[in-house]
């Protein structure tokens, strides 16, 4: 199967006599052999002497390098020409690259590059928007799915990668009419048009963009803005301005009294935006102690719906609910309202309750008894040192004692004991020093004896 590459061509049609002329200004040429083996031979497109501006798109492999354009007289042209020649414009992405050229040179061009085998060559006329018109009755919280596509010349762009590089958005810009609550409101963006299959898109890659339309803003007049965008390219349509209504719900609650032990909440449906007989409601209840509890209301004939909220006592209660149903132009519709919340106050003493208040006289303030005096600030704050230094003496003995296994030892000197024990030591040195009644030396030293005789 032979190899084709994608090239987006927009024309001026100031020197053309027609759009349909524009469109076949760019045609591709047959390809040299069976295989993409010499891109420089392959890639080729035709460019008419009558274009004074074109636009190329090329969709390459994701990641490798930007194409290289190769003009009829062998000039090349690559992305770093785009900042120094003023006729070359280039946006360059991961997967593709958009050149725009003023005043192209006619003839056969080249494209050198990784460029995707299974693209093909279209060449884009007159691009314009086409998008279904809003619902005329819209509401508050509701959420509408708008298809739109980007026609050329008034038919569908027949290729999957065109849609990788064009978004379409929807905007919403306030009327300012101050009639409106969305006065001085300014713009709101409400949706993002896909092509991929997700949310509300059926078929991805099929040429219709689906947005998904929330009104979650405030009611009033806007003016719907949409638009589709891509790096080189932008189309705007505005339609007439609509009105967006307040959700078509009211609530009036009944707290809970001596004959009810429930809270009763009244929804009433407005029946000049819904059908009420066609209207389901179901959502979520959130009590103050955190719990949460579901619930369904079927559709009924009439206009209020009554539901039963559990009394958990004081505290703030929320209501969050979503409805389906037909409104009177016999549109189908699913929407949000915003969440109803409501709070039961704590309850207050009884005055039989409270205790009245005792009075003392002047009697018995003397003649009462008398008051504990409060402790000085100064002695509180000695026992507070006192006790946190008994705590780390205490803690000093149990390490000594049992950790480092040392006994406790009190080495006190005393200067009186001292000298006394001196005095007494004297003494009996003293004694042992004298010499007996035989005039012998009472010395253990092992001296001689005196053993010599007196004259007596």
């Amino acid at each position: 199967m032979k190899a084709i590459f994608f090239v987006t061509a927009i024309c001026l049609n100031c020197f053309l006599p027609n759009k349909v002329i524009a469109v076949q200004q760019v045609e591709m040429l047959k390809r040299d052999g069976e295989k993409n083996e010499i891109p420089l031979l392959n890639n080729r497109f035709r460019i008419d002497s009558n274009i004074d501006k074109i636009t190329l798109l090329f969709f390459r492999k994701p990641g490798s390098a930007a194409v290289v354009l190769v003009r009829p007289d062998g000039r090349k042209y690559s992305v770093s020409d785009a900042a120094r020649n003023r006729d070359i414009e280039w946006y360059d992405e991961l997967s593709y690259d958009i050149v725009t050229i003023n005043n192209p040179m006619p003839g056969p061009w080249q494209a050198i590059g990784r460029i995707l085998p299974n693209s093909r060559i279209v060449a884009l006329g007159d691009i314009e928007l086409k998008i279904d018109e809003l619902p005329p009755l819209l509401f508050q919280g509701e959420t509408v799915k708008v298809t739109g596509r980007i026609l050329n010349d008034g038919e569908a762009i027949d290729a999957n990668f065109f849609n990788d590089v064009v978004s379409l958005n929807l905007n919403f810009v306030s009327t300012n009419n101050d009639a409106f609550a969305n006065f001085g409101a300014g713009r709101e963006e409400v949706a993002v048009f896909q092509d991929n299959g997700y949310g509300l898109d059926e078929r991805p890659r099929d040429g219709v963009f689906t947005g998904e339309l929330k009104l979650t803003f405030s009611a009033g007049e806007w003016i719907p803005e949409l638009y589709i965008k891509t790096p080189l390219l932008q189309r705007q349509v505005v339609q007439n301005p609509i009105i967006v209504h307040n959700p078509p719900l009211s609530y009036d609650i009944k707290l809970s009294d001596e004959k009810s032990n429930d809270h009763l909440l009244t929804i009433t449906i407005d029946s000049s935006i819904v059908k009420p007989e066609t209207a389901i409601i179901q959502g979520r209840i959130y009590y103050p102690n955190n719990e949460e509890q579901m619930f369904t209301i079927d559709a009924i004939a009439s206009d209020s719906r009554q539901l039963s909220i559990k009394n958990y006592k004081w505290g703030r209660y929320s209501v969050e609910l979503s409805i389906f149903g037909t409104n009177v132009n016999d549109r189908e519709f699913m929407a949000t309202p915003p969440t109803y919340k409501f709070e039961v106050d704590r309850p207050s003493i009884p005055a039989s309750e409270v205790a009245p208040a005792k009075i003392i006289t002047p009697d018995e303030v003397t003649t009462g008894k008398p008051v504990k005096e409060r402790m000085p600030t100064s002695t509180i704050i000695s026992l507070i040192v006192g006790c946190n230094m008994l705590i780390l003496l205490l803690g000093w003995l149990l390490i000594r004692i049992f950790v480092q296994k040392k006994p406790v030892k009190f080495n006190v000197r005393l200067s009186f004991l001292k000298k006394k024990k001196a005095s007494e030591d004297d003494v009996t040195d003293s004694g042992k020093n004298q010499v007996g009644k035989n005039g012998s030396k009472n010395d253990r030293t092992g001296e001689i004896l005196n053993l010599s005789m007196t004259d007596d």
